[in-house]
């Protein structure tokens, strides 16, 4: 989860650019863009789109379900075209509202149908993966916790950490919401509010892992590597686990992308959600500082990363992801 910020801290618009063949537009329209990705990622997209197709973009940054609430509260006010997610969750929330018109399908074609929702009404534009981020001088590979599960025994109070109150981990916990049912859930979340130290985001929990305040952390796993492009000093001594073997702690999440049924710009905006999902957007994550998987049919990404086939992720529904039900859970384990 990135710092908290107010759900319009900037608005970025970008220029006209006569560049390869544009859509048919007046010179003052342009797609607005409510992005909820990382900053510099939205940045990177829209400006590759808009060099390529000449439409402009407007984009304002803000947080999963800050943005998701806003969406559901303007309606068909809303002056967005276009949503963009870290997580599935605050994406099929606006879906559930009915507030998305259907991409287009040469779109969907281009994205695997394990990354989209049953309706068709998003799709997924990347991707992450939940890893259990340790100490390499206070753990080795034979006493790591051989899933996510393991975590909620009592031997384990104390030793890990989370981001309890941010979407990405809560994410994680609708993962397992969806695999293991409602009372298995409520008693791992039990056995978490014993054992887990509370740390307010991912990277703030990572740091506590190098430094040795905590043995591991449940984080997603481009911090660590995102960390590791530039000094690596806030993940030098940390080791990955992936849990694999269809683990809830397997889970991959979603960044998901959709088009509103209000956009007053419809063609323009299903356009940047086709360049997103093709080679122009999908060669972004693979080159760029994201460092989020590539989910494009055929798209490549960071070779840096573990490959995503080789993850063996549990399958999950992504339009079935319950916030609600996860913050429910969450609250009465006194976690939030």
């Amino acid at each position: 989860m990135r710092s908290a910020r107010s759900i319009f801290l900037s608005a970025v618009a970008l220029p006209l650019v006569a560049v390869g063949p544009a859509i048919a537009q007046n010179a003052n329209d342009g797609i607005i863009v409510y992005n909820a990705q990382h900053e510099s990622l939205g940045k990177e997209w829209a400006e590759g789109f808009t060099k390529e197709t000449g439409i402009k973009v407007t984009i304002r940054n803000g947080e999963d379900p800050e943005f998701a609430n806003q969406i559901v509260t303007e309606g068909a006010a809303s002056p967005a075209d276009v949503f963009l997610t870290e997580n599935s969750p605050a994406v099929a929330l606006v879906d559930r509202a009915g507030l998305f018109a259907p991409v287009d399908s040469d779109t969907l074609a281009r994205v695997p149908t394990e990354f989209q929702p049953a309706t068709g009404h998003w799709v997924g534009i990347a991707a992450r993966s939940t890893v259990f981020a340790y100490n390499k001088t206070k753990l080795t590979p034979d006493n790591l916790p051989k899933s996510l599960l393991d975590l909620a025994d009592p031997s384990w109070k104390g030793r890990w950490a989370a981001s309890p109150s941010g979407p990405d981990f809560q994410s994680i916990v609708g993962a397992l919401l969806e695999i293991k049912g409602e009372v298995d859930t409520a008693k791992w979340l039990e056995g978490m509010k014993s054992n887990a130290v509370a740390y307010r985001g991912n990277s703030s929990a990572m740091k506590a892992v190098n430094a040795g305040q905590i043995e591991g952390a449940v984080i997603f796993h481009y911090y660590y590597y995102g960390d590791q492009a530039k000094t690596g000093e806030n993940s030098n001594n940390i080791g990955l686990l992936y849990f694999k073997n269809q683990d809830p702690g397997a889970f991959i999440s979603i960044s998901g992308g959709g088009v509103l049924a209000s956009s007053k710009h419809p063609k323009e905006a299903q356009a940047f959600l086709k360049w997103i999902t093709g080679k122009g957007g999908q060669d972004v994550l693979k080159t760029g500082t994201s460092f989020e998987y590539a989910i494009g049919i055929g798209a490549d990404s960071n070779p840096t990363l573990v490959p995503l086939k080789d993850l063996q992720a549990p399958k999950v529904e992504p339009s079935d992801l319950d916030t609600k039900k996860v913050t429910d859970l969450m609250t009465a384990a006194g976690l939030l």
